[in-house]
């Protein structure tokens, strides 16, 4: 009787250690899988905005506005709808932005109000919303939306 317990509490202690002593890079990439605001890089990424395509520095801009964002909540989306989140009224123009997430197509509309940004993430037959605080983003008009209108 006491040879298995013997066992059990070995084996769940060196689970306990491989778990609690994991490297950073391991952690990250772990951590990086649950991230609703991840990083975009400029490479992956296609940005248009009212049909018209951003390139060099422009799309650089606004990407690297996106990804300085302040996550502030998730907002909960119940089945059915989705097309409120895609399509809200006075919403205005998104910027969206494409980009290949392994072997996903994430595709991320982003509305910008005066008070904050909402962000909605396709992805698979899934959709995300969420919102972000960014004053850059927010500045009315912006000054690379303000070169294409």
């Amino acid at each position: 009787m006491t040879w298995p317990v013997l066992i059990l509490t070995i084996i769940l202690s060196l689970l306990k250690l491989l778990v609690t002593c994991l490297p950073t890079d391991a952690v990250n990439w772990i951590l990086s899988k649950f991230k609703i605001h991840s990083e975009i890089s400029d490479a992956d990424a296609i940005v248009t905005f009212d049909g018209k395509r951003l390139e060099g520095e422009d799309k650089i801009q606004v990407l690297n506005y996106f990804n300085e964002a302040k996550f502030l909540k998730k907002n909960h989306i119940f089945p059915g709808n989705e097309k409120l989140f895609l399509h809200p009224e006075n919403s205005g123009t998104p910027i969206i932005i494409d980009v290949k997430r392994g072997e996903n197509d994430v595709r991320l509309h982003v509305y910008i109000y005066n008070d904050h940004v909402d962000v909605v993430k396709q992805y698979k037959n899934k959709v995300v919303a969420y919102s972000l605080l960014s004053e850059s983003l927010q500045e009315r008009p912006m000054p690379v939306i303000r070169n294409l209108v």
